[in-house]
């Protein structure tokens, strides 16, 4: 199975991403500032020293997005096992996932993959154990930090 195939779906779901994002922030009205109604939906931001970004989202634009996560685990004989949704490839065909260090806080992080079983992916490199990762609202987080739609 190619994994690269998977880049055309992910694309789409992106861009539907950034358009839902894009309907997030409601009209201004008397009731509400005009600081309030400009609140982008999302941030992106350089992380010092990589190549990485740090995508933040408000509260809303996670609800919208039905942002959901899963921890990394351990099985006995010390292998990490990440949550088969929890991974995306890239056009290149590596493997990443989103942590969420910090409420509506996420983070790409490349990951290494010795084998999948069911809904199981056993990591030879990725986030320490116990670390959240994102499972649903995968491709649209990365979208967003792709400024798909911008």
């Amino acid at each position: 199975m190619s994994y690269r195939s998977l880049s055309s779906p992910a694309s789409l779901a992106a861009a539907l991403a950034i358009l839902l994002l894009s309907l997030e922030a409601p009209p201004a009205t008397a009731a509400t500032s005009p600081e309030a109604a400009k609140t982008p939906a999302s941030q992106v931001k350089l992380i010092d020293g990589t190549k990485l970004r740090r995508v933040t989202l408000t509260p809303k634009a996670a609800q919208r997005l039905d942002i959901q996560t899963m921890t990394i685990s351990e099985e006995a004989s010390g292998r990490k096992i990440a949550p088969y949704a929890s991974i995306f490839y890239d056009l290149a065909g590596d493997a990443w996932v989103y942590t969420n260090p910090e409420p509506l806080i996420y983070i790409r992080h490349g990951i290494v993959i010795e084998m999948i079983k069911g809904r199981d992916a056993f990591l030879k490199e990725g986030p320490p154990v116990g670390t959240q990762v994102v499972t649903v609202g995968v491709t649209e987080l990365y979208g967003t930090e792709k400024g798909v739609g911008h």
